[in-house]
């Protein structure tokens, strides 16, 4: 189900309205997180580690509201569930968009990912056949421990969706992290929510 919010009542009306009207209204930061725990349950389970901590940033997307919000029509749609929009690696050097389901329960989602991750393999199409716009744009640069990150955007088309960027995994005295790179939509959040997002994200990360 989907509900649309009220501007008039909302108490960030001023900053949707004032942010609403930038020609680049995304803001982004990149963090490093602790991926020690999530590594070492993703290895002794046999599952994969990019396919734990994508479920688990999807899990702190869904408990975060301003995850859910997106910008329709001038109006803010509040989403009850979103989902992933990641990139996939293809064995020729390119790469297709995909489209994940988001499942509470892990192994509904990974059998779901499994699927759709052979499906973009197999296919030359850069576009999914589903796409909504109750997604988190995702994309894997496990190659590159970067510390800061850029993306590429066409102004001219509404867009309002967060996206997340995961780095290489690095290891220094037995601690793993990764950095992550952020960029969320600054009419629908501030960086006070982001951080309630990053917490929620680095909590989920550490659960065993």
């Amino acid at each position: 189900m989907t509900q649309i919010l009220d501007i008039n009542t909302w108490s960030r009306k001023d900053h949707f309205h004032f942010f609403s009207q930038f020609d680049e209204p995304f803001f982004g930061v990149t963090i490093n997180v602790d991926c020690t725990i999530a590594y070492a349950t993703a290895k002794a389970k046999g599952i994969s580690f990019f396919l734990h901590y994508l479920h688990k940033s999807l899990q702190a997307a869904n408990q975060s509201p301003s995850f859910r919000y997106r910008i329709v029509e001038d109006q803010v749609w509040i989403f009850d569930q979103v989902d992933a929009s990641t990139t996939v690696d293809r064995a020729d050097g390119t790469f297709g968009f995909s489209h994940i389901d988001y499942h509470e329960d892990f192994s509904k989602f990974k059998i779901n990912a499994e699927k759709e991750i052979e499906t973009v393999r197999k296919s030359n199409s850069l576009f999914p056949e589903v796409s909504r716009s109750c997604e988190v744009h995702y994309s894997a640069l496990p190659w590159i421990d970067f510390s800061s990150l850029s993306h590429a955007r066409t102004f001219n088309i509404a867009d309002s969706s967060p996206k997340i960027t995961f780095g290489k995994m690095t290891e220094s005295e037995g601690k793993r992290t990764m950095p992550v790179s952020i960029h969320v939509h600054h009419a629908l959040m501030d960086g006070y929510h982001l951080g309630q997002y990053i917490e929620c994200f680095q909590k989920l990360l550490n659960e065993a």
